[in-house]
């Protein structure tokens, strides 16, 4: 494993509608190993593929005690409202405040192409649309009330 840079804003990758992955090989495991290294190394909750600059459709979330891989994510139904804040390893130093779903319910494959489905509430929820969110080369500041900079860290 090993850790990956993150791309920043204006990076052009990060507005890419990313590819579907069709190959479910060592090269895909090595990307998400690296991505999951990678978004406890940034204290991330989660972390999109192309936000390590490979355009194509896979996303690791960490909630502390579980960890998830979604390849070729798909959302087929959401449910309620939350709004809370949100930021983004490829935005640092900013915040803002996102209306999200409640509950939302996917379908994927994991890294070895089979079939899943998985439902997420309150803060994993949250999560997930933002990371799926990023394979559309849709940024949380595109749908947030207000966005606003964090103090700087000493």
């Amino acid at each position: 494993m090993a850790l990956r840079y993150v791309v920043q804003e204006g990076d052009p990758v990060l507005r890419t509608k990313c590819e579907s992955v069709k190959a479910f090989n060592g090269e895909l495991h090595a990307l998400l190993d690296d991505m999951k290294e990678t978004v406890r190394a940034e204290d991330g909750a989660g972390l999109a593929a192309p936000q390590v600059g490979v355009p194509i459709r896979a996303v690791v979330i960490d909630m502390g005690d579980s960890y998830y891989e979604l390849v070729n994510p798909v959302m087929v139904s959401v449910k309620g409202e939350q709004r809370g804040p949100e930021g983004c390893l490829s935005l640092k130093g900013k915040q803002g405040t996102v209306v999200r779903p409640a509950k939302v319910k996917v379908e994927y494959r994991d890294r070895t192409g089979k079939k899943h489905k998985l439902t997420a509430e309150g803060f994993f929820a949250r999560a997930v649309c933002h990371e799926l969110d990023h394979l559309d080369g849709i940024l949380y500041t595109d749908k947030a009330e207000e966005v606003y900079d964090l103090p700087a860290e000493d």
